[in-house]
């Protein structure tokens, strides 16, 4: 394990993401503990020069979004073949590890979790931000159900240059909008609409799209209707079947603006 990152010390590991390994560290100037997320710039598929600065740009432009919602970016840096963004450490989970273990939360608390997740998002937006990502494992939650969105200025860097040995861009299928499936230009709708998946899920406990491998869930994704979450789940109110349905809308137009 590398010791050092720029000025920050390297604490331990804290996960491997798709782009590279995430680290707790400590920033000596401050004395504050930080989480390091790196991204290995021999995997970009593209002239290396324009690849690191196109991160620095997603990075910079997400490190001036200021909401209790989104995880605060501290910093960006490299150190030889690797670029890092330095942001805030949180004391918290993963959505994803509640899920796994609670499939099904009163419907309250989903609530209470959604509604943040898009408070943020629609902060992001008005800055003109798109996360592209929108899934449990990409929001952490803190003291007293708070939510925080990660990633913000990673995900546009992981579809757009680093790719699987069988060149399939990376990127989370059961959470894709059409356009996204498509390969498509992208805008707010599709982060509404990969919001509207994960609303499904902590609601039903299962993604509305379901396949055997990656093409049979975008085949679903494209042209499926699922079914209404209230009819898996009877505590769900009919009020979320609507707003569901209108999230999930395949028209772009159809769904929340």
């Amino acid at each position: 394990m590398i010791s050092q990152l720029g000025r920050y010390e390297v604490i331990g590991e804290l996960g491997q993401g798709a782009m590279g390994v995430v680290y707790k560290a400590r920033d000596p100037l401050i004395d504050r503990e930080v989480a390091i997320k790196t991204i290995n710039l021999s995997l970009a598929m593209e002239e290396r020069d324009e690849y690191e600065a196109r991160f620095y740009q997603e990075a910079k432009a997400a490190g001036r979004l200021s909401h209790p919602n989104i995880v605060t970016i501290y910093d960006v840096g490299r150190s030889e073949d690797i670029a890092y963004i330095a942001m805030e450490y949180l004391h918290g989970r993963e959505l994803r590890d509640i899920l796994n273990e609670t499939k099904l939360l009163p419907v309250s608390e989903v609530l209470a979790i959604v509604i943040q997740v898009a408070q943020g998002l629609a902060y992001a937006h008005e800055h003109g931000i798109v996360h592209r990502d929108i899934k449990p494992s990409n929001v952490m939650i803190v003291r007293d159900s708070h939510a925080k969105i990660t990633d913000f200025g990673i995900a546009r860097m992981a579809s757009a240059a680093v790719r699987t040995q069988t060149g399939m861009v990376l990127g989370s299928p059961k959470y894709m909008s059409p356009e996204q499936v498509l390969g498509k230009e992208i805008d707010r709708r599709s982060d509404i609409f990969s919001l509207g998946v994960m609303l499904y899920e902590m609601l039903t406990g299962q993604v509305p799209f379901i396949g055997e491998n990656v093409n049979a869930i975008m085949y679903q994704t494209l042209n499926s209707i699922p079914a209404a979450p209230s009819s898996a789940n009877p505590a769900v109110p009919e009020m979320l079947d609507y707003i569901l349905a209108k999230a999930l809308a395949k028209d772009l137009d159809a769904r929340y603006q």
